[in-house]
């Protein structure tokens, strides 16, 4: 109980190399995938996830200890420690079709919706490139809604060696910018391709768009000045999908 509180902290998930996740739909997700190394549940959320739980060694906990071990201000009572992945980015990329690469993206919710638009449009992985978010901290895993345990999730700080590989392994690199030369619906996305996607306050750095083979922006037929980034992957990643099939 105790070592599992430490991994609400970034620090002691990296020391474990394991994370918490809370809530039905995450634990559903988690043992679905075999990450699960521990579950702990409070008796009234024992009894409400009962089918849930059918056949898992659970550790019951009080509902203090429950508050122990949540970052949100009401605790579900149901939380299991995982293993974290550790997917080799060589292999996420083998074969890729569609890979979804943030840089410097430190929001976790959009990160976390990064990794679930990502699993619905059928991307063979995530890049968290630069000095990222973690994706494992507990407001990712609540905006993936589960997503992150059915699509690899790779952390690589070294932003060049990203792209050295997503060109190495035959992908076109595609950067999104506000002024980019080309317009979405005049790329070429039949082939194998990789979005990069900035934070939202900055958008990506200069030198990282300009390594990319095209910049791309979204047409937009009204006077917003932006969209924020998830709105702009979700465009980007469906046209992708779409132009795959």
């Amino acid at each position: 109980m105790v070592a599992a509180a430490k991994l609400l902290r970034l620090a002691g998930r990296r020391r474990a190399g394991r994370f918490l996740a809370e809530g039905p739909n995450l634990v559903e997700a988690a043992v679905r995938a075999g990450v699960v190394v521990e579950l702990f549940a409070t008796e009234a959320a024992a009894e409400r996830h009962a089918d849930l739980l059918t056949g898992q060694h659970v550790h019951a906990i009080t509902e203090r200890a429950a508050k122990a071990l949540s970052d949100t201000v009401t605790p579900t009572g149901l939380v299991a420690v995982c293993e974290t992945p550790e997917p080799a980015l060589s292999t996420v990329l083998t074969g890729a079709r569609l890979v979804a690469v943030a840089v410097g993206m430190s929001e976790p919710g959009n990160a976390g919706t990064l990794i679930r638009l990502a699993h619905a449009m059928g991307a063979a992985g995530v890049v968290l490139a630069g000095h990222s978010v973690d994706p494992y901290n507990g407001k990712c895993l609540r905006s993936s809604t589960g997503s992150i345990f059915a699509v690899p999730v790779v952390v690589e700080p070294d932003t060049e060696a990203v792209l050295a590989a997503l060109k190495g392994a035959g992908l076109q690199v595609l950067a999104t910018t506000l002024d980019g030369e080309t317009e979405l619906g005049d790329a070429d996305l039949t082939g194998p391709t990789a979005w990069l996607f900035g934070p939202e306050a900055h958008g990506l750095p200069a030198e990282v768009a300009a390594a990319a083979d095209h910049r791309v922006r979204i047409e937009m037929p009204g006077d917003a000045e932006s969209l924020n980034v998830a709105a702009a992957a979700a465009i980007c990643l469906y046209q992708s999908a779409r132009a795959g099939r």
